[in-house]
C-alpha cells in the first residue's frame, strides 16, 4: 500500500518535470530547476527503502534521502535569499554548497560503521518495508545542521519582513511554509520514530505548487523574461501590472527612475497616498479609454518618459496586463527645449517682421489715398473719415445680424476701407479737381478709378497677405460704386451680386459725400443724409422688384 503510494508520489514529481520541460521557458531558473529535479529523486529513495530486503540495499536509499535535509534545503535558502534581494557572494555559495555535500558524504561513508546508525532493523509491515535505525555518536552532526539551518530560515524571514521589497508575499509564504512544514515532520517523525514518512507527500505537493508558481513568475515577471544584459545593464525600466491594476514585477533598472517601487508588494494595488498612482494608474485608464498617453516626470533631476502597452506572453495570445516602458529622456527634452526656444525666437521674428510689413504696406496704401485726397482738394479727409464710418456700419450690421459677419470678415473690411479710392490716383487733375460737373465723358473717365483701385489691391497686396483679406480689399476697392438697383458702375451688378463687404463700404462712401461740403454741392444735416439715403434703398428695392 505505502509502496503503491510512493509510486504514484513518484510518477507525480517526474511529471511535474515533463511539465516544466514542455514549456519552453526563455529564462531558466536555476533554483528552481533544481528543487522539481531533486524531489523525484529523493522519493525515489523513500519508494525503493519500502522494496528492500536487505539492509545493505536500506543504506543504498539512505544515499537519496539524505539529499533533502542537505543539497534541496540549501537550494531552498539560496532561492529565498535571491528572491527576497540579499545579494549573494560565490565564496558563500561555494561554502554552503561544500558544506551540504561535506555533509552528505559523510553520512555515506558512515553507513557502513556505526559511527551514524548502531543498527538498522527491516521490518516487513504488509504495507512495504519500514526502517528502524538506532543512532550513532556522529547523528547530532545532522541535528546541529538542521538546527542551524532552521535558524537561517527564521533569520530570512525576519530580513524579509523588515527589508520589504518587490517580491511576491505568496511565493515567500510558499517557500517558508513548506520548508518549515517539511523540518517539522522530519523531526517529529524522527522522535516518533514512525514506520513510514509523510515528507514524499509533502516534497509532491510542494513540487506541483513551486511548479505552478514558477510557471506564474515566467507569465507575469517582467525581470524573468528580459535578458541578464538587459536586466542589470539596460537603459529602460519596466513594470508589469494585471488587469486589476495588481503590481506584478518590474526589472532593475526601474528603481533608477523609481526608487519608490522597492518597498511595492507583488500581486498588490499601489498604496492609496502613492505618487506612482498618478503615473501607473493614469495611464492605465487613458489606455482603457483609447487614448494612447505618455506620461513625463521628474526624477532626482532627470526627466523621464513613461509609456504603456498590453502583454500577453501566453500561447493563446490573451492579455494578461500592461507593461511600462520607462527611459530618461533628458538629453532630448534639453534638444526639444532648445528647438522650441529657437523656434519661439523664429516665430516672433516673423511676426514682428509680417507686422512691420503689415504696418508698411498700412502706411503705402494710407500714402497713396491721402496722394490722391491732396490732388483733390474736393474730397479732404474723406479717407479718414469713411475709415471710421465703416467701423460703425460693420458692427451695427453685427449687431443686427442680418448677416453671419465673422471677427476676421468685419477686421478685413475696416482695413480695406483705406483703399476704395486709390485707383483716382491715374485721373487726370483736370477731371479729379474739376469745380463743377463733370462731361458724360469725364464722368466714363472718373468712372474707371473703381477697376484701377482693384489693380493696385492685386498689385500691392496679392502674394504677400493672405487671400481672404486680398479678396476683401479687392471687392470693396472695385465695387464700391455698385448700385442695388443695377445703376451703378463699373459692372451694373444687382442685389445681392454686389459683395457684402462692397455693400457695407457704399454705405460709409455715400454718408460721407452727403454730409461734406464739396466744390459742386453744400454739407446737407445728418438727419437729412440719413433720409435721403433710406429712400434711395426703397426706391432700388422697388425697381428690382
Amino acid at each position: 500500500m505505502i509502496t503503491s503510494f510512493y509510486g504514484i508520489l513518484l510518477i507525480i514529481s517526474a511529471l511535474v518535470v515533463i511539465f516544466m520541460a514542455q514549456k519552453n521557458y526563455e529564462n531558466i531558473d536555476i533554483y528552481y530547476w533544481t528543487l522539481v529535479i531533486l524531489v523525484p529523486v529523493v522519493i525515489l529513495g523513500y519508494w525503493l527503502k519500502t522494496r528492500v530486503t536487505t539492509v545493505e540495499g536500506a543504506k543504498i536509499c539512505f544515499c537519496f534521502l539524505y539529499l533533502d535535509s542537505t543539497v534541496l534545503l540549501t537550494v531552498v535558502i539560496f532561492n529565498i535569499m535571491r528572491f527576497v534581494g540579499l545579494t549573494v557572494k560565490s565564496w558563500m555559495k561555494i561554502l554552503a554548497y561544500g558544506t551540504a555535500f561535506l555533509h552528505l558524504f559523510g553520512i555515506w561513508l558512515c553507513l557502513n560503521n556505526d559511527l551514524y546508525y548502531k543498527n538498522i532493523t527491516l521490518i516487513d509491515t504488509g504495507m512495504g518495508t519500514a526502517t528502524k535505525m538506532v543512532n550513532g555518536p556522529l547523528k547530532i552532526i545532522h541535528w546541529i545542521y538542521l538546527l542551524f539551518m532552521l535558524g537561517i530560515m527564521l533569520a530570512l524571514m525576519i530580513v524579509a519582513v523588515v527589508k520589504k521589497g518587490t517580491y511576491s508575499r505568496r511565493t515567500l509564504a510558499l517557500f517558508s511554509l513548506l520548508t518549515g512544514l517539511g523540518i517539522a515532520i522530519y523531526i517529529v517523525e524522527a522522535v516518533l520514530d514512525v514506520d513510514f514518512s509523510n515528507l514524499p507527500a509533502l516534497y509532491a505537493t510542494a513540487d506541483i505548487l513551486i511548479a505552478f508558481n514558477y510557471d506564474h513568475a515566467h507569465t507575469h515577471d517582467i525581470a524573468c523574461l528580459i535578458s541578464e544584459q538587459q536586466k542589470y545593464h539596460g537603459t529602460k525600466g519596466y513594470a508589469a501590472f494585471d488587469l486589476d491594476k495588481n503590481f506584478l514585477s518590474c526589472n532593475n533598472k526601474i528603481y533608477d527612475f523609481l526608487p519608490e517601487l522597492k518597498k511595492q508588494i507583488v500581486d498588490d494595488k499601489l498604496p492609496e497616498e502613492s505618487e506612482l498612482r498618478s503615473i501607473f494608474y493614469s495611464l492605465i485608464d487613458d489606455y482603457r479609454r483609447d487614448i494612447r498617453n505618455i506620461k513625463k516626470f521628474n526624477c532626482g533631476g532627470k526627466i523621464c518618459q513613461c509609456e504603456i502597452s498590453e502583454f500577453s506572453i501566453r500561447k493563446d495570445g490573451k492579455i494578461q496586463g500592461y507593461l511600462f516602458d520607462i527611459g530618461d529622456v533628458t538629453e532630448e527634452e534639453k534638444v526639444l527645449q532648445v528647438m522650441k526656444d529657437y523656434n519661439n525666437t523664429l516665430n516672433k521674428e516673423v511676426d514682428q517682421k509680417t507686422e512691420n510689413i503689415k504696418s508698411i504696406q498700412e502706411k503705402v496704401v494710407l500714402g497713396l489715398a491721402n496722394m490722391v485726397e491732396n490732388r483733390d482738394n474736393n474730397t479732404g479727409g474723406h479717407v479718414k473719415r469713411t475709415s471710421d464710418l465703416i467701423k460703425i456700419v460693420v458692427n451695427e450690421a453685427k449687431k443686427q445680424g442680418t448677416y453671419h459677419i465673422s471677427e476676421q470678415f468685419a477686421e478685413d473690411v475696416v482695413r480695406a476701407a483705406p483703399m476704395h479710392d486709390i485707383g483716382k490716383i491715374t485721373i487726370e487733375n483736370s477731371i479729379l479737381c474739376k469745380p463743377g460737373d463733370l462731361t458724360r465723358e469725364e464722368f466714363n473717365i472718373m468712372k474707371t478709378h473703381s477697376i484701377k483701385s482693384g489693380e493696385f489691391v492685386n498689385l500691392i497686396l496679392k502674394g504677400v497677405e493672405e487671400k481672404h483679406f486680398v479678396d476683401v480689399a479687392y471687392n470693396v476697392a472695385r465695387y464700391h460704386h455698385e448700385r442695388w438697383d443695377g445703376r451703378g458702375y463699373p459692372e451694373g451688378l444687382v442685389g445681392e451680386m454686389i459683395p457684402l463687404e462692397a455693400r457695407l463700404m457704399a454705405i460709409a462712401d455715400v454718408y460721407d459725400a452727403l454730409v461734406s461740403q464739396r466744390y459742386y454741392k453744400k454739407a446737407i444735416k445728418y438727419e437729412e443724409a440719413a433720409r435721403i439715403m433710406i429712400e434711395g434703398m426703397e426706391v432700388s428695392l422697388i425697381l428690382i422688384c
